[in-house]
């Protein structure tokens, strides 16, 4: 353990700002998210042209 987990890459952190810092990341770490990750479309919005018929009438056009 002689290398910290967390460094301060530019200026100076006392040790009270790297442990709120980390117990912030800790805590957001931990959170389980509200939001479904997944929002959308069930199916595809496209077609696969070989498993479409060759023709298709011109009252079905979209």
């Amino acid at each position: 353990m002689s290398t910290p987990d967390i460094r301060v890459e530019k200026g100076h952190a006392e040790p009270e700002e790297v442990a709120a810092i980390t117990a912030i990341l800790l805590a957001r770490a931990a959170a389980t998210p509200t939001i479904p990750t997944h929002r959308g479309r069930t199916k595809a919005g496209w077609r696969r042209l070989e498993r479409e018929p060759g023709f298709r009438a011109p009252h079905s056009w979209r």
